[in-house]
């Protein structure tokens, strides 16, 4: 995977160009993992899990995340990064960590913990594109060939070949403090990437 940095300037920003990723004709699916410690003020499962004694909430079980579709990932960032509810959410997330005595940490190797947001999307193939549909993907290639050899090397690849655009990894830090400069990290051929990001920023008022 490789890193792009957004040109998003402001929470506000950042934000449009997160819903803008999950809403274009290239999405085949998401992935959307979040803790309920990040969303116990927002989601009403994560507030049951809070208040579950069963549950040890400094630990790594299972039922601590749960799957979230574009808009509740919207609602709970939103829910740090806007000016009204930004600084009560961020008490509340601090008294949580606290009150279950979490012990925060983040290694060289990225194990971030509690990894409370843990947001992607996966791209259609190459071989899925409908040449009318998508046609804008394709025709970003240049000549026809281009794009008939990329998806020759993705069907011929040894591996199935996933086309990923990710969020950083959130731990409390980055709900606390944001995320900016906003960075995506992406796999896949560069030029269909590049394509779509482009049309996301537009999408975004930022291009």
């Amino acid at each position: 995977m490789w890193s792009r940095e957004i040109p998003a300037e402001t929470f506000d920003e950042a934000l449009r160009v997160i819903r803008a990723l999950g809403k274009h004709r290239y999405v085949a699916g998401r992935t959307h993992m979040v803790h309920a410690l990040a969303a116990a003020d927002v989601l009403d499962w994560a507030r049951d899990v809070t208040l579950d004694d069963d549950i040890d909430k400094a630990s790594r079980d299972e039922r601590l995340t749960r799957a979230i579709t574009d808009d509740e990932l919207c609602a709970v960032l939103a829910s740090y990064w806007s000016e009204d509810t930004g600084a009560r959410a961020c008490d509340a997330l601090l008294e949580r960590l606290e009150r279950f005595t979490v012990d925060i940490h983040a290694s060289d190797d990225d194990d971030v913990f509690p990894l409370l947001v843990d947001a992607g999307w996966e791209l259609l193939r190459l071989g899925e594109l409908d040449a009318e549909r998508h046609r804008g993907a394709i025709e970003a290639y240049g000549e026809r060939i281009a794009y008939d050899v990329a998806r020759f090397e993705e069907e011929e690849a040894a591996e199935p070949v996933a086309y990923l655009q990710e969020l950083p990894a959130m731990g409390p830090s980055e709900l606390i403090r944001g995320t900016l400069p906003l960075t995506l990290w992406l796999a896949g051929n560069e030029t269909y990437q590049d394509y779509v990001i482009r049309g996301v920023l537009r999408a975004a008022k930022l291009g």
